[in-house]
């Protein structure tokens, strides 16, 4: 009478206020996914401990190629629809370019200047819609986001006015989602701020709030959570065959993967009824494995971010330079 139970899957979360603190009286409080080896057996389409199953049991309604982010949204969001998912990764979960991002949550400020000076809706929208799943984003996972401050040094007096409606403009755009109000800092707080900051002709500074997140403890808090809704999931497994069968119509269907560990070079099928491409700039390589004479589809875009020496920067703080050459 006096506890409460929440159900997931075979897991357990109990409260007993009469326990106390003895931890014997109650079951395990945290929920600890299946090991790699009993991940294995089920890609095989076995059971949990290695045990045979009926064919259509050991089929999956969808493969998911790629661990990333794209990815693990992929098989969280079917996962959660009620389908059977099945996940393989080559590396590592967010090894990849889920772990080389700018760890900004943001709502595109870039954009709403563009939509602004161009009148174009498609931007607007854009930035509306980042500013709600911004704040969604900072409200679901808090231990691994927060919102940043982000200065704007200010070289040129007209600059002031004009940086300041856009942040205002940013600010109002975000309605009830937004974050800190935005607001000016005088020249003494901000090289305060920044004392690395070139100082010569320095006006002052603006200060809008934008979100940043652990990119690569987010792919894998994801990926978690598919398992947690039942998804099967497997890091090191790279795809070196798509299975192919005939379709109703003599034309050929994608029916599922072979795959290699990586760690032991066991090689085995893994049979689902379709099959999502979320390999990010390799996507063309697994596209051949369907049609080897496909051209490619992806134009790879590269970029560059650089770890300063902490002194740099606080902590607190970030910086964006408006004067770049393509305004980023």
């Amino acid at each position: 009478p006096h506890g409460v139970e929440y159900g997931l899957k075979s897991s357990l979360v109990y409260a007993d206020s009469d326990a106390g603190n003895d931890q014997s009286t109650r079951p395990n409080l945290f929920w600890k996914p299946p090991s790699r080896s009993e991940m294995l057996n089920m890609l095989k389409g076995l059971s949990k401990d290695g045990q045979t199953q009926p064919t259509d049991q050991g089929e999956f309604d969808l493969l998911v190629i790629g661990g990333g982010a794209t990815g693990s949204g992929v098989a969280l969001d079917a996962a959660t629809r009620g389908l059977k998912v099945a996940m393989v990764e080559r590396d590592d979960f967010s090894a990849g370019t889920s772990s080389r991002s700018t760890k900004l949550v943001h709502g595109g400020v870039r954009y709403l200047e563009k939509a602004f000076w161009e009148l174009d809706r498609e931007q607007y929208n854009l930035v509306k819609e980042a500013l709600h799943e911004r704040k969604t984003f900072l409200e679901i996972a808090p231990y691994l986001s927060q919102q940043l401050p982000i200065m704007i040094p200010v070289y040129k007096w007209w600059q002031l006015p004009y940086f300041w409606a856009g942040c205002k403009a940013y600010d109002l755009l975000a309605g009830k989602q937004g974050l800190e109000s935005s607001y000016l800092l005088t020249r003494g707080k901000a090289i305060e701020a920044f004392p690395m900051l070139k100082q010569d002709k320095l006006k002052g500074a603006l200060v809008y709030y934008d979100g940043q997140h652990n990119d690569s403890r987010m792919n894998v808090a994801i990926a978690l959570t598919a398992i947690s809704h039942g998804a099967v999931v497997s890091n090191h497994m790279e795809v070196t065959e798509l299975l192919k069968k005939p379709g109703p119509k003599g034309q050929e269907l994608i029916c599922g993967a072979k795959v290699r560990d990586s760690l032991t070079g066991e090689e085995f099928t893994v049979r689902a009824k379709g099959v999502v491409n979320a390999t990010g700039p390799f996507t063309d390589s697994i596209l051949r494995m369907e049609t080897p004479t496909s051209q490619d589809i992806v134009a790879p875009s590269s970029g560059v971010h650089i770890i300063l020496p902490k002194y740099y920067s606080p902590d607190h703080m970030g910086l964006i330079d408006p004067n770049t050459s393509d305004g980023r």
